[in-house]
């Protein structure tokens, strides 16, 4: 299949563009390689895919219509993955005007083209954070996401309600995924696992906001990708709307988040505690059900063995 991959050399996208490549796609990558991070970390990201024949590479933002176009009008795309956004919570709070841009804007240019350009498969990444501080846990499916508690998170059940439109008036099969709390190998700088395990190697204070009792669903990169290959197969069963959980259905808390961490590096973290940031929700915990049963999505990686394997890989 020819396939375009927006955020593609991002940590979930470096990963899905490599499986999809040995698995003889046609992949197209697509980034902007903005400096929300380091762009040079997605530069190595995507060192191994630009060896592959059967890739190629485009350097544009999703709020470029007509850089978007002029791939699309060379392109006969059988299926968009579209994971490229403006993520985390906190930086949205402090500058909401471009995470909507991005996230809702750009998504919606990525669906008119789609549209206009006959392709009828797509897949969105979502993220658990549309559901908020949901007091029922774990979080399925069909629980109202009408309260986000951040304009990152209000973005996403905005890509999901665009998502539904085009599918309702334009025929276009749609998955979204949301993914829950993702860590390994590659994962950006800014995120607890990558940010904490660095300051523990070398010795300086990591943050702990509020009392370390905040619980997230750690779920490994290799069962998210496993997830969006199944979603892949399942998206070009008929024409359909469906939202998936991507998630481990496992919760950690921050502390022992920090424990684990200092057992595999086997150095001890210094804390520094300080109160909750706005935005942050208390837990996220994903009720799988649905997606075991429909798409046989099977996360296999327990939280232990993933932060071995990615501790082990960083000191590699």
């Amino acid at each position: 299949m020819k396939i375009l991959v927006t955020g593609g050399a991002g940590f979930i996208g470096s990963h899905l563009c490599e499986r999809l490549l040995k698995e003889h796609h046609q992949v197209c990558c697509l980034d902007n390689f903005c400096d929300f991070y380091s762009p040079e970390i997605k530069e190595k990201n995507i060192i191994e895919i630009l060896k592959y024949p059967n890739l190629s590479l485009h350097r544009i933002d999703i709020r470029d219509y007509k850089g978007l176009e002029s791939i699309f009008m060379k392109k006969d795309f059988d299926l968009v993955v579209h994971l490229a956004a403006m993520a985390g919570v906190r930086p949205s709070i402090e500058n909401p005007l471009l995470y909507n841009a991005v996230n809702i804007s750009g998504t919606l240019n990525l669906l008119e083209l789609c549209k206009r350009y006959n392709i009828k498969k797509f897949i969105f990444a979502s993220s658990s954070s549309v559901y908020g501080n949901n007091e029922i846990v774990p979080f399925a499916e069909h629980h109202n996401v009408d309260y986000p508690i951040s304009p990152y998170a209000a973005t996403k059940k905005a890509g999901e309600l665009l998502c539904y439109n085009y599918h309702h008036l334009h025929d276009i099969s749609v998955v979204c995924l949301r993914f829950f709390t993702v860590y390994g190998p590659r994962q950006r700088p800014d995120l607890a696992i990558h940010k904490f395990s660095d300051l523990i190697l070398k010795d300086l204070e990591i943050p702990v906001y509020g009392k370390g009792d905040t619980h997230r669903d750690y779920t490994y990169i290799d069962d998210i990708i496993d997830g969006i290959m199944k979603s892949i197969n399942y998206v070009f069963i008929g024409n359909k709307y469906q939202i998936f959980n991507l998630g481990e259905s496992k919760t950690i808390s921050l502390i022992e988040m920090i424990e684990t961490l200092e057992k595999t590096i086997g150095k001890k973290a210094k804390k520094k505690f300080l109160p909750l940031q706005p935005g942050d929700v208390n837990i996220t915990y994903a009720d799988i059900t649905k997606s075991k049963s429909i798409l046989k999505y099977d996360p296999k990686t327990n939280f232990i063995d993933g932060i071995k394997k990615f501790i082990d890989l960083k000191r590699t």
